[in-house]
């Protein structure tokens, strides 16, 4: 499970409804909300109980726009987890990617994408053995196919649907629209001559609508509309303190190559750096890039192009990794782009904590990056240290030759990763200071502190 913060979901839609809710919540309740992370849904939605495995001779490959993987109720995951035959891709630009590029050129691939042009599916012979599936909206979708030569040479399918779709929780175009979970039902039983083997893939999409429709009817506001609590701001979450022992920052970059470019393709991990705060052990890998690097990786990651193609293998480095942390670790990061970058090396889910999220709520304000994180809370905690106690010794101990603690501004690790791993430590010091200095029940709050007029001001 990810541990993410309650109206502050890290998936949230990029279109700005996302960030409204965040500021509108930041004045609520920090409780912690557990995400699935087969599904990427909140636990108390997780679609998970109602998939259905069902095996295809055909291939199906998604490609989905980056917008669509932040909708909740996209169904394009959810089709691929009830898919042991396909795989999921995330882009908008496939030109070039080596391994669509060899899709593309097999005999027997096409694209399902109705419109003219496009084959009838029930029409077409032989049937293809790769069936690529472009997610989006209808606008996404043009915009993938139009930009990507390598799709635009393939044959096109289209489908005429039997009957309306049940998406019954998302506008669509036209009556006959079909959300892409229910086309490829409709496709693989056509192409396959089994149409009702496909059929309990829907259950889970059948499950999700009508959760969405139930939820709609109980008159629960909705996330946007929930009026700010003025109530007394709630204490930085004291499992920080309590799980000290597990907790490990840890800090990723990636070799990216700019959209559009002959060698565009999803990030790779090329460094990896971690810290275990309680021991202050360490973890510091550069990997290998897979493809061209890309010629503004060196610069933006203040690393020599000459150490990078020198780093080690993905599999030694993942190897290593998988020694360094533990099956209780808290992994610590500063948004979610370290995670991803793990999950498509293939290393395993572990429990994992969006420290942005939770500084974002100590402050009442964006925060900026990590960097500018760290300075905002040592400026703030200083005002205040005097009177809300002192530092618990775990959370105030700096590892072993720590040379920053010790005054002098030398890092540990190399480049732009070793400013933002030691200011993300830092950060996890700083709440975990103040989580441990907060009063129990029974004792006495601080009379008045910083955040106590500001409030008074606020309400």
């Amino acid at each position: 499970m990810l541990l993410g913060w309650q109206g502050g979901d890290p998936d949230t839609s990029a279109g700005g409804e996302g960030r409204k809710s965040r500021r509108r919540s930041w004045y609520g309740l920090a409780v912690a909300r557990a995400f699935c992370r087969r599904c990427l849904r909140p636990a108390v939605a997780c679609h998970c109980p109602h998939l259905v495995a069902v095996e295809s001779r055909t291939r199906v490959v998604f490609l989905q726009h980056p917008r669509e993987r932040r909708v909740p109720v996209s169904t394009c995951r959810m089709a691929h987890l009830s898919l042991p035959n396909s795989e999921l891709r995330v882009g908008l630009q496939f030109d070039g990617d080596p391994h669509v590029e060899a899709l593309a050129g097999r005999p027997g691939t096409a694209v399902l994408f109705p419109g003219d042009g496009a084959t009838d599916i029930s029409r077409l012979e032989p049937p293809p053995e790769t069936l690529i599936v472009i997610d989006g909206t209808w606008v996404q979708a043009r915009k993938v196919l139009e930009r990507n030569a390598v799709l635009r040479r393939l044959p096109r399918v289209g489908l005429r649907p039997e009957r309306p779709g049940n998406y019954r929780i998302r506008r669509e175009p036209a009556a006959h629209c079909l959300s892409t979970i229910e086309a490829v039902v409709e496709v693989l039983g056509e192409l396959e001559g089994e149409p009702a083997r496909f059929q309990p893939i829907l259950r889970a999409f059948d499950a999700m609508v009508e959760a969405q429709l139930a939820h709609a009817a109980s008159g629960s506001p909705q996330r946007r509309k929930r009026r700010r609590q003025r109530e007394r701001r709630p204490p930085v979450s004291k499992e920080l303190v309590s799980r000290w022992p597990d907790l490990v920052a840890v800090y990723a970059e990636a070799n990216a190559h700019a959209a559009g470019s002959a060698a565009s393709g999803p990030a790779e991990l090329v460094q990896l750096v971690a810290t275990r705060l309680a021991s202050g052990a360490r973890f510091e890998v550069f990997i290998a890039p897979r493809r061209q690097l890309a010629e503004g990786t060196p610069f933006h990651l203040a690393v020599p192009a000459s150490r990078l193609l020198a780093g080690e293998d993905i599999g030694s480095a993942m190897a290593r990794w998988a020694s360094f942390v533990r099956p209780a670790d808290l992994l610590c990061t500063w948004g979610s782009y370290p995670l991803d970058l793990l999950r498509a090396e293939g290393a395993p889910e572990r429990e994992a904590l969006d420290v942005r999220l939770a500084v974002a709520r100590r402050l009442s304000r964006r925060t900026g990056g990590v960097e500018q994180a760290a300075s905002l809370l040592a400026g703030g905690m200083s005002a205040s240290s005097s009177q809300a106690g002192p530092r618990p010794p775990a959370a105030r101990a700096a590892p072993p030759n720590d040379t920053r603690a010790a005054g002098r501004d030398v890092l540990w690790a190399a480049g732009r990763a070793g400013r933002r791993i030691a200011a993300l430590e830092d950060v996890l010091r700083a709440l975990a200071a103040e989580a441990a200095a907060q009063p129990t029940a029974g004792q006495a709050a601080p009379v008045s502190t910083p955040w106590n007029a500001r409030q008074k001001r606020l309400a």
